[in-house]
C-alpha cells in the first residue's frame, strides 16, 4: 500500500525542528521537500529524479512518512562519497536527529533497524568481521548444486502454467522463485518458500504491512535457528553462521539471515521481472527470446542500470556537520542513497539511451563496506538468470498480452518492481521428473 501523503497536520510538531533538512537557514523552504511517497515512483520515477535535480542540484530534501525530512543523494559522484566514506557517513541509526519524532507503528521502522543487531548497523572492525563470516557461508554454496536446484524448481514452476497458453510471471513464476531456492540453501523448509515471499515484499515495500512481516520473518527464522543449534542436518548457510569462529551471537546471525532472505529473495524476484519486461517490450533485446544467451546477460546488466530493482535504500547518518552537493548537512541528518536517481546521473551517463555494454560500475548492489557481499551477488545471478534461460526455452514464443504501458508497478519508493506481467505463449508440454533438458 502508497504511504500517506506528509502534510502539516501529520508532521508531529508546529514548528520546524532544529536541524531540519526541509527547513534551513539557508532559505530552502519548506515546501520544496519532496514528499518520498506517492504514485510518481510507481508510474515515472526517472522524470521525478530529473525535476529533483533541477530543483535541488545533486542533493536533494525529502520527506518520508509523518514529514519526517531527510536528504535524498541523487549524484553519482554524491552517492559514491557517501558509500564510501563509513566514518563521516556512517551506518549506525541511532545517531539520527529525528527520533523524537518517530511514532511506535510508524511504518518504515522496520527499514531503519533502531537497536536491531544485524549486519546492516555494526560498525567499524567488528563489522569487516561480521562481513567476511557472513560471505564465508555464502561462498560456500555450490554453484553447480544451485543452478541444478534452480533449473529443477524452474521447471516445476513452468509445469503448473505451461498447458494453460497464458499466465502472469510475476505472480506464478518470477516471484515464487527466488525465495523457494534460497530456502533450501539458507535451510528454511521448502513449504515455508510463500510465507518468507510475501513477508519480504511487504516489508521492503515499506507500507502499513511492514511490521507483521518482520515479525512473521523474525519467528520463522528463530524456528530454523532452532534447529540447528545441535549441527544436525545437512550444511547450509543457517548452520555455516551459527558455527562462526568470531563469536557473533544466536541473535547476531538470526537478524543476518532475516536481512539475507529480503535482499536475497526481493531484489532477486524483481530483477528477474524487470528483465523479462525488457526483453518482451525492448527490440534491442529480441534475440534473447530465441535462444539468445548472451542477450539475457546483456539485458539483465542494462536493468541494473535503467530499472534497478534497488530503487532508493535507507541510508547513512552524518557524524558531524558537512557539506554534499552544495546543502549543509547537520550531523544526525539521515541521507537516503537514490540508487536508481544515480545510476541516470546525466554527468555520468552521458548518452543515456545508448546500451552499457555489460559496464557494471551501476550501484545497484551498492558500494563500499557495506555493498552486498559478492557471493550474495554471484548467488542472485545465477537464481536470476536461471529463471529466465529455463523460461524461455520452455516457452520460446511468449509475448506480452496487455500493452507496453498498460503495465504497472508495485507503490514503493524503495522497491521497483512489476505487479504483474501478464503474457501468452504456444500452449507446451510438462517436463516429466527424469526426462532431463539441455540448458
Amino acid at each position: 500500500m502508497t504511504p500517506a501523503e506528509p502534510t502539516a497536520r501529520n508532521t508531529g510538531a508546529a514548528a520546524p525542528p532544529p536541524g531540519c533538512p526541509a527547513h534551513r537557514a539557508d532559505g530552502d523552504p519548506a515546501d520544496s521537500a519532496v514528499p518520498l511517497s506517492g504514485p510518481r515512483f510507481q508510474t515515472e520515477p526517472s522524470r521525478l529524479y530529473r525535476e529533483m535535480r533541477r530543483d535541488h542540484g545533486s542533493v536533494a530534501p525529502v520527506l518520508l512518512e509523518g514529514g519526517i525530512p531527510a536528504w535524498l543523494v541523487l549524484g553519482y559522484r554524491e552517492l559514491h562519497q557517501v558509500t564510501g566514506d563509513p566514518v563521516l557517513f556512517s551506518r549506525d541509526s541511532e545517531v539520527w536527529n529525528q527520533w523524537h519524532r518517530v511514532p511506535e507503528d510508524w511504518p518504515l521502522a522496520p527499514l531503519i533497524g533502531r537497536g536491531q543487531p544485524s549486519i546492516l548497523y555494526t560498525t567499524g572492525e567488528r563489522h569487516r568481521e561480521r562481513a567476511a563470516m557472513v560471505s564465508d557461508a555464502l561462498e560456500a554454496v555450490d554453484p553447480f548444486m544451485l543452478r541444478h536446484f534452480a533449473e529443477q524448481l524452474a521447471d516445476e514452476l513452468i509445469d503448473g502454467f505451461c498447458a494453460e497458453g497464458g499466465t502472469d510471471i510475476i505472480a506464478r513464476y518470477a516471484m515464487p522463485f527466488p525465495v523457494r531456492v534460497l530456502a533450501r540453501i539458507y535451510g528454511f523448509p521448502d513449504d515455508q518458500g510463500p510465507g518468507l515471499a510475501a513477508a519480504a515484499i511487504d516489508l521492503a515495500d515499506g507500507g502499513e504491512l511492514a511490521q507483521a512481516a518482520q515479525q512473521y520473518l523474525f519467528e520463522a527464522t528463530a524456528s530454523l535457528l532452532a534447529t540447528k543449534k545441535d549441527g544436525a542436518g545437512p550444511p547450509d548457510v543457517a548452520s555455516r553462521l551459527l558455527g562462526n569462529s568470531a563469536g557473533f551471537t544466536e541473535e547476531e546471525v538470526l537478524h543476518d539471515l532475516i536481512v539475507l532472505v529480503i535482499a536475497g529473495h526481493t531484489l532477486t524476484a524483481d530483477w528477474i521481472g524487470n528483465s523479462l519486461r525488457l526483453m518482451l517490450t525492448d527490440e534491442r533485446f529480441a534475440a534473447s527470446l530465441s535462444g539468445g544467451r548472451h542477450s539475457v546477460a546483456d539485458a539483465m546488466n542494462e536493468v541494473l542500470w535503467e530499472d534497478t530493482p534497488a530503487q532508493n535504500a535507507v541510508g547513512r547518518w552524518a557524524t558531524r556537520d558537512t557539506a554534499l552537493g552544495d546543502h549543509p548537512v547537520k550531523a544526525g541528518d539521515m541521507l537516503l542513497l537514490g540508487i536508481a536517481a544515480a545510476n541516470n546521473d546525466p554527468q555520468v551517463r552521458t548518452h543515456g539511451s545508448a546500451l552499457t555494454g555489460g559496464n557494471n560500475a551501476y550501484f545497484s548492489f551498492g558500494h563500499g563496506e557495506y555493498r552486498c557481499p559478492f557471493p550474495a551477488q554471484e548467488i542472485a545471478e545465477v537464481i536470476a538468470r536461471t529463471a529466465i534461460e529455463v523460461l524461455l526455452d520452455r516457452l520460446p514464443d511468449i509475448d506480452l498480452a496487455v500493452p507496453a504501458d498498460a503495465l504497472t508497478r508495485r507503490p514503493s519508493p524503495w522497491a521497483r518492481g512489476l505487479t504483474a506481467l501478464p503474457v501468452t505463449f504456444t500452449p507446451a508440454h510438462t517436463v516429466r521428473p527424469g526426462d532431463g533438458r539441455e540448458h
